[in-house]
């Protein structure tokens, strides 16, 4: 019994040996009683603190030569690293510019886009319930007169059919998510998606090809004249039964159509390529703002054709027949262009700025 004692004692000797011997910042606070613990002043050696040691090897995310501050700073504004696979644009690591495209994309370029696209439609049925459709003035004739012909006609179609697509699938990929997904739910809106996404990317071409054939036919056809001034200052009769203003085979209205297509279309052929291509022909901030522009054209674009379709269609008596067969009602021919009827015909209309010939 006594040699356990014995053995006991001598190790609760070595125990506070041991401890007495520890560093005091290793030694644990022990409460007694009511006793208050110290506080422990406990320091991090942080990697960050430490003055950096230049002939230490970096760590993955740090630059040789600069604090970690410095690179993350660098990194922050888009500074390119090094990469070793041929993809330089991999070393960038934060692209600080995707930050304000995302932010004008969500925000004043969809907003906008949705009060211009409401706000044509709007006032396009707004002039259809105070004007209703435009009737021919004068007593039909019975016959006809070939305004365009097949060649013509297909490439309207061309650029039209194609503009309709590219309209629509675009749409979808900046509305889309918000409208349609809730509404027929992930499966059928990501195959419609993934397919309005190939057909917008191929028929992309079709349009640019459309365009440029439509400047080769028409431009001719659509420098401003005199005429035009007359046509915008009486609204284009638009406004007023049994006023038709002056016009050659286009008139006013119809030559912004065409320049507001040539002009515009060319814009977005440019953008669109510069996006069906990625880093082909421009570096990935530039796609950005191409993209912005490309979005913001079409948009205008599309609320200038909405207003080109309601004419042709349901807005004025005889227009489609221009672009359906060719052969429109001479009355709305001499009511309409009548420049252009004397040209063709050789006729002399009765009255070019008043009440519509017989």
């Amino acid at each position: 019994m006594a040699g356990l004692r014995t053995i006991l004692a001598a190790l609760v000797l070595a125990a506070v040996a041991g401890g007495a011997a520890l560093p005091a910042a290793a030694q644990p606070n022990i409460r007694l009683g009511n006793e208050a613990a110290p506080q422990a002043d406990l320091q991090v050696d942080r990697p960050m603190d430490r003055p950096m040691d230049r002939d230490a090897p970096p760590v993955p995310t740090q630059i040789p030569g600069q604090s970690r501050g410095e690179t993350w700073h660098g990194i922050r504004l888009g500074e390119r690293g090094t990469v070793s696979i041929p993809n330089r644009q991999a070393g960038v690591l934060i692209q600080s510019e995707g930050e304000a495209w995302r932010a004008v994309r969500n925000g004043p370029l969809s907003d906008y886009g949705v009060w211009a696209l409401g706000g044509i439609l709007a006032l396009l049925a707004l002039f259809f319930l105070v004007r209703g459709r435009i009737r021919i003035d004068g007593r039909k004739t019975g016959r006809t007169i070939q305004r365009f012909n097949a060649f013509e006609r297909g490439v309207h179609w061309l650029t039209a059919g194609s503009f309709v697509v590219l309209a629509v699938s675009g749409l979808n990929l900046l509305y889309g998510r918000h409208t349609l997904l809730p509404l027929i739910g992930p499966q059928p809106f990501a195959a419609l998606t993934h397919y309005g996404k190939l057909a917008h990317n191929f028929l992309g071409f079709a349009f640019i090809l459309g365009v440029v054939l439509t400047f080769v036919l028409w431009v001719g056809h659509n420098i401003p004249s005199r005429h035009d001034l007359t046509w915008f200052l009486k609204a284009g009769g638009l406004f007023s039964k049994g006023v038709h203003p002056p016009a050659h085979k286009f008139n006013g209205g119809q030559k912004i159509i065409f320049w507001s297509t040539v002009v515009g279309g060319a814009a977005l052929g440019f953008t669109g390529v510069q996006l069906v291509f990625p880093f082909s022909f421009a570096t990935l901030e530039e796609m950005q703002l191409y993209q912005l522009a490309h979005a913001a054209i079409a948009i205008v674009m599309i609320a200038i054709i909405l207003a080109h379709i309601y004419i042709g269609s349901i807005g004025m008596e005889g227009a489609f027949a221009a672009m359906g067969d060719g052969q429109v009602e001479l009355q709305w021919a001499r009511e309409h262009h009548s420049l252009w009827v004397e040209e063709v015909t050789g006729e002399k209309p009765g009255h070019h700025h008043g009440t519509p010939a017989e």
